[in-house]
Order: C-alpha cells, then sequence, then structure tokens
C-alpha cells in the first residue's frame, strides 16, 4: 500500500500515547511534528530525530507562538492535527475547586478548542485536513472521583461532534479517538494533581481517597484490559490515513462495552455497573 506523506501536528508528545503515536507515524514515513509542554522535553524529542515545539496548552500566548512557529516550520501546510495533549484531575466533585476545574479545563478543552480553530483556517485554504482528537471512554460515560475528567472529555465530544457537522463538505474530517485503560504516565500525573487541589484530611471521602492513592501510585497497569500506547496509535493511523475516516475509533475492551451497555440499559442498571468501577 503507498502512503501518501501528510504533515502532523500532535499535542502532549512527551510520553505515552502522543510519543507512541510519533514514532508510528515516523516510521510510516508522515512528517511529524510534536509539541511538549516542558521545555526540557523538547531537547529530549529533538536528539530522538523529531521535530518539536513547546506548547502549554494553558496558555494562550504559548499558543499563539506555537502556531506562529508552525506555520513558518510548514509554509501553512497542515495535513492534520492530533489534538492528545491532557491530564486527568482525581477528586470527587464535592471537593473538586473552580481553581481545579478551572485547570482541567484549560488544557483538556480550552487550549485545544484554541489551537484548533487556528489552525482550522490553514485547512480551509487547502481544501483538506484532518482533526483527530484524543478522547476517552470517560468521554461518554462518567466514573465516579473523575468528574473533572469526566466532564473535560464530556465537553470535546460535544464540541468534536458539532465541529463535524458545522465542517461537512470542507475537506476537514473530524475524528474522535476512544480509548480506555492504556499504559502510560497518566496515572502518576493524576497523582500530581491530587496532591495539589484535594486534601483528603477535610473530606468525607478520606477512606476511598486512601485505596484511591494505592491505586495512582501502583507501578505497572491499574486496570484489567489495559493497552500498550501502541493500541491507539494503530487507529490514528487508520483515522489519518483512511480516505473516509471513522467519526468515533474505540480502542480497548472497556471502551467497546461500554459503549454497547449505555445502548441497551436504562440508566439505573448502568448506574449499578459503573458504581462498582474503581
Amino acid at each position: 500500500m503507498n502512503i501518501k506523506p501528510q504533515t502532523v501536528f500532535i499535542t502532549g508528545c512527551s510520553s505515552g500515547i502522543g510519543h507512541a503515536t510519533a514514532v508510528c507515524l515516523k516510521n510510516r514515513g508522515h512528517r511529524v511534528i510534536c509539541s511538549v509542554r516542558k521545555p526540557e522535553d523538547v531537547a529530549v524529542l529533538i536528539d530522538k530525530g523529531f521535530e518539536c515545539l513547546q506548547l502549554d496548552l494553558a496558555d494562550s500566548e504559548s499558543i499563539k507562538q506555537a502556531v506562529q512557529r508552525l506555520t513558518d516550520m510548514t509554509g501553512g501546510k497542515i495535513d492534520a492535527l492530533f489534538n492528545n495533549g491532557a491530564f486527568g484531575q482525581p477528586g470527587a466533585v464535592e471537593d473538586l475547586s473552580r481553581a481545579a476545574l478551572r485547570n482541567q479545563f484549560e488544557t483538556n478543552f480550552f487550549g485545544t478548542h484554541e489551537l484548533t480553530n487556528m489552525l482550522i483556517p490553514l485547512m480551509r485554504r487547502q481544501g483538506h485536513g484532518r482533526i483527530i482528537y484524543n478522547s476517552s471512554v470517560l468521554g461518554f460515560v462518567a466514573m465516579k472521583f473523575r468528574g473533572a475528567y469526566n466532564s473535560s472529555k464530556f465537553a470535546l465530544e460535544g464540541l468534536a461532534d458539532t465541529l463535524r457537522l458545522e465542517l461537512r463538505g470542507s475537506g476537514i474530517h473530524i475524528v474522535l479517538i476512544e480509548p480506555g485503560p492504556i499504559e502510560s504516565r497518566f496515572r502518576r500525573n493524576a497523582f500530581a494533581m491530587y496532591q495539589k487541589y484535594i486534601d483528603p484530611t477535610l473530606s468525607v471521602h478520606r477512606k476511598t481517597y486512601q485505596a484511591m492513592e494505592a491505586r495512582l501510585q501502583k507501578p505497572g497497569p491499574a486496570a484489567p484490559f489495559t493497552l500498550p500506547a501502541t493500541a491507539v496509535a494503530e487507529k490514528v493511523i487508520h483515522a489519518l490515513e483512511s480516505p473516509r475516516p471513522k467519526s468515533r475509533y474505540p480502542v480497548t475492551v472497556p471502551t467497546h462495552l461500554f459503549a454497547w451497555l449505555k445502548r441497551i440499559l436504562p440508566t439505573s442498571w448502568l448506574d449499578k455497573i459503573l458504581v462498582s468501577v474503581e
């Protein structure tokens, strides 16, 4: 199969899904331009042979500067954007401060939206493009003590679905990738945000938080059916290279299972299942 090389911009490439996808796409002959939040990670990826920009999705000025550099590097030609950069803020909804929720949305939703809107005009001018969002199984079912992350991904899915309708006929395809448990630094990063914003000693959920802390710090997979990050990369490849990409790509067994259960079960029955998930 002849693969037409494309220029792809990926956010959140320091590790996990972003890094695995960058490697896979580069190996297939695509031009991959990575972005990471920390300047020191830029140097690491450049040493590995990648083109890389510093980009903090929580900072509008950082987004503007990155887009300008990206435009200069590519001559304004961007075939695809993979919106991958995100993190998870653990905690019971009643323990989430306005600051914690705002911080979650700045990266997972507002920054992603701002970046996407700055690249859509480039894609419109060239008459084609792919905008791929890394969502989650938690983008369509909610699980307890993940309220900030749940809501950011629910919002992202709503935004993507609307954008798909509005861009119909433009040549720009909108795709949602929906992973479940994936091997990454996600839990380690989530634990840092938990420590920053949640005080378990002041919560009625403090006993639950003890178990959560153990799970977040547990080495290796913490959930059944965990897949390597390359499983997501494979879906991104299809979304990028297929002439007719799907609107949604579920990745793991839990994603397929809960999508099916949500279609067939009453809400009260589904809640009984979800409340048992740790």
